[in-house]
This record gives structure tokens, C-alpha cells and sequence, in this order.
């Protein structure tokens, strides 16, 4: 089953009580979440795999760990997701970058996809999806089907607000896709949106309010 894994460090939460409060602007908004992006990723990569390296350091010759394999994808989910892509980079900034595009319709609430580009390998390489809300879950659920489906094996979902629905909309469709998270919410309203949320993130990443 799915692990659900909440990322309360302090300096975490106390950034994205800035990011919640609507008078943030659009600047400190982004930057903040590139940071908490980066925090997050620490967490994130704790269980990559590792393998024994020798290295010649300037005294003598010894083994050593570093991450094995093909290492990592970051696939954001448009547009919001773009948002905490560098963030992760500064932590591995060997990783490859995928994207998808998909957009909730306003009447169904349910995600369309216009867009997906992945690397070549992507079934070698760990893959961290990020999208800053996880709200019904459907954007999400959708995103890591259409990874599994270029071959991707190993997926983490990151996120920074999620509502409960989402999680459970995830959790049931992809068992094997553990999520990681800054805050579990309340609810979602009428309208789909996360309460008490922080809004629409790619409108105030973007500042298209």
C-alpha cells in the first residue's frame, strides 16, 4: 500500500505559512517554493539506492557510497509543477526533466492531457513527479498512469498541499506510489479547491490571478 509521508520540518511549515497568506507576493511566493522544494528533496531521495565507488583522496585509496544506477527523473505537471523543478535540481542537478500537461476542466473537474515529453530512459531512473496541490487526486492519478505507460517502474509523488480525497484517490489507484507531502488539508470545496489551501498555484507562481 502507498505511504503517505509528511514533511513537518520547521523551517518547512513556517514557509508555507507565508506562501498560504494571500498578500504574498508573486516573488516571495515562487522563491519560497523553490525552497521548501529543496527541503522536501532530502527527504524525497533518502532511500535512492547506493553502491560501494574507490576513490583516491589526497591521503590514500578507499571506498566510498554513492547513488547507483540511472539516478533520477523530475517530472513536473503543468504549469505548476515547473515551479519546484530547480529546487530539486540544485539538490541533483544530473537529473533528467520530463514534462506533462494536463488541465482540470472546469465543469468535470477531471484532468485533460495536451503534453508529455519523457526521457528516453525512463524505466532505469527513479521518477519524483511534483505538482504543488494534490486537490481530487485525478491530475496526479493520471500523471503517474502515463509514466507507468513509457515504462517507468519506480515513481514517488511529490506534492506541497494535499487535500485528503487526493491522497485517497492516489493511494487506491496506484498502491505502489508512496506520496510525499508539506501539509494535509482540511477538505476540498464546491468548487474543487483545497480548504483552506493557498489558492491556485500556478496563478500565483505565475501571477496570472
Amino acid at each position: 500500500m502507498s505511504t503517505f509521508h509528511l514533511v513537518d520540518h520547521p523551517l518547512i511549515q513556517h514557509k508555507l505559512t507565508i506562501m498560504r497568506d494571500k498578500n504574498t507576493t508573486t516573488k516571495d511566493f515562487k522563491q519560497l517554493l523553490d525552497e521548501i522544494s529543496m527541503l522536501m528533496g532530502y527527504e524525497v531521495t533518502r532511500d535512492l539506492p547506493l553502491e560501494d565507488v574507490e576513490v583516491e583522496t589526497p591521503i590514500t585509496r578507499a571506498t566510498f557510497k554513492r547513488i547507483a544506477g540511472k539516478k533520477l527523473a523530475i517530472v513536473p505537471i503543468l504549469r505548476a509543477g515547473l515551479g519546484m523543478v530547480d529546487g530539486l535540481l540544485r539538490l541533483v542537478p544530473v537529473a533528467r526533466v520530463g514534462h506533462i500537461g494536463l488541465y482540470r476542466d472546469h465543469v468535470t473537474h477531471e484532468p485533460v492531457e495536451y503534453y508529455c515529453k519523457m526521457p528516453s530512459d525512463i524505466e532505469e531512473r527513479t521518477v519524483i513527479i511534483v505538482d504543488p496541490m494534490l486537490a481530487t487526486g485525478g491530475s496526479a492519478a493520471d500523471a503517474i498512469t502515463t509514466v507507468k505507460a513509457r515504462g517507468a517502474k519506480k515513481i514517488i509523488l511529490m506534492c506541497l498541499v494535499c487535500a485528503p480525497e487526493g491522497v485517497r484517490r492516489v493511494q487506491s489507484t496506484h498502491p505502489d506510489v508512496d506520496i510525499f507531502a508539506a501539509a494535509l488539508d482540511e477538505r476540498l470545496n464546491e468548487n474543487a479547491y483545497i480548504v483552506p489551501g493557498l489558492g491556485d498555484a500556478g496563478d500565483r507562481i505565475f501571477g496570472t490571478l
